[in-house]
């Protein structure tokens, strides 16, 4: 049995990693911070959470004793709260971006700060990096945005069949975070489709940046905030150096992911839905339709909080310490 803190408890990254970890057999949330509430039961922010003997605690990296740290905080304030944490020999799951990027300079063009303490991380997509993370001790949790939409480009890319992506996503108000805005208002986002940082979320260099490591590619990223609570849905448009046929392509994809535990590959034209991977660590992909321009399409959806965040988290943590892989994420998803 390994000990668990999570850092940074109080948001939605950190109320699904205690809803998950709570049925893992293997490991214990045994620290939970957060400043602001500290003394306070975790259910009076996580009111699905009620069950859970557990108080937010205030504690200090540096103070931290656990076998594994989760941190579940902003950018730009993990870079100040993992080093401790690794220098005192514990392993760390970081969900923010501060440790993403292979290339400083491209971190700190998209996220406009200064990367005060770089460490080597390892990149927390599984399906491309397990072996990897098995022995790491700094594993950066890829974003949300990436990850769907790397998944459903990497047998394309992998393969040099596609030189330019074009991912078009749509996600629901719980990426934004737990703190409410003017954009979140139910007000605003109801009835309505708003596309967002058109041409410049920083989402969109980590997913040029990690596909570009197994192929010359061109990535364009746009999001769109849909009124809708969990899931990303995201259409990646390929453009094929040469003519492909969709069963070909769904083989392809077939071969990529058979042995992986929380990737589905559906059937050509069979389009993937949000509630089918709502509260899972499942990453649906499918459609692999082409039209007579020569454009290919592949669509993933995942839920952004699990397969988007702390299921995937969960998910390096098994592989870190040789657990079973679904320990914890057998969950399916919440259709309808």
């Amino acid at each position: 049995m390994i000990e668990i803190g999570i850092i940074g408890a109080n948001g939605y990254t950190g109320g699904e990693l205690l809803r998950l970890l709570n049925n893992h057999p293997q490991a214990e949330v045994t620290v939970a911070t957060s400043r602001k509430l500290s003394g306070e039961p975790i259910y009076k922010v996580h009111p699905h959470l009620r069950n859970l003997d557990l108080k937010f605690e205030a504690v200090a990296p540096e103070d931290m004793e656990a076998d594994l740290v989760i941190t579940a905080t902003p950018h730009g304030a993990s870079m100040n709260i993992v080093p401790p944490l690794v220098e005192k020999g514990i392993r760390v799951i970081d969900l923010s971006g501060d440790y993403r990027f292979d290339n400083l300079e491209v971190y700190e063009k998209w996220y406009g700060l200064t990367h005060e303490n770089p460490l080597d991380a390892v990149y927390g997509l599984p399906e491309l990096y397990r072996e990897e993370i098995k022995s790491a001790n700094l594993v950066a949790n890829p974003g949300c945005f990436p990850t769907g939409a790397i998944l459903a480009s990497f047998p394309l890319v992998k393969e040099k069949l596609v030189k330019r992506i074009i991912v078009d996503s749509k996600t629901g108000v719980s990426g934004a975070g737990i703190k409410p805005t003017e954009t979140t208002m139910f007000t605003n986002v109801s009835d309505n489709v708003i596309p967002y940082l058109i041409t410049s979320h920083r989402h969109a260099p980590e997913i040029q940046e990690k596909l570009a490591n197994y192929g010359d590619v061109s990535v364009s990223f746009t999001p769109h905030l849909v009124p809708v609570i969990r899931g990303i849905l995201s259409t990646v448009h390929t453009f094929p150096e040469e003519d492909l046929d969709s069963s070909y392509v769904k083989e392809l994809y077939d071969n990529f992911y058979e042995d992986e535990p929380f990737v589905n590959v559906l059937d050509v034209g069979e389009i993937p839905r949000l509630s089918s991977v709502r509260g899972s660590n499942f990453c649906q992909i499918g459609s692999f339709d082409q039209d007579e321009a020569g454009r290919l399409v592949v669509v993933s959806s995942i839920d952004n909080l699990v397969k988007g965040a702390s299921g995937q988290a969960i998910h390096n943590m098994n592989i870190m310490y040789g657990f079973k892989e679904t320990h914890a994420l057998e969950y399916l998803g919440l259709h309808p």
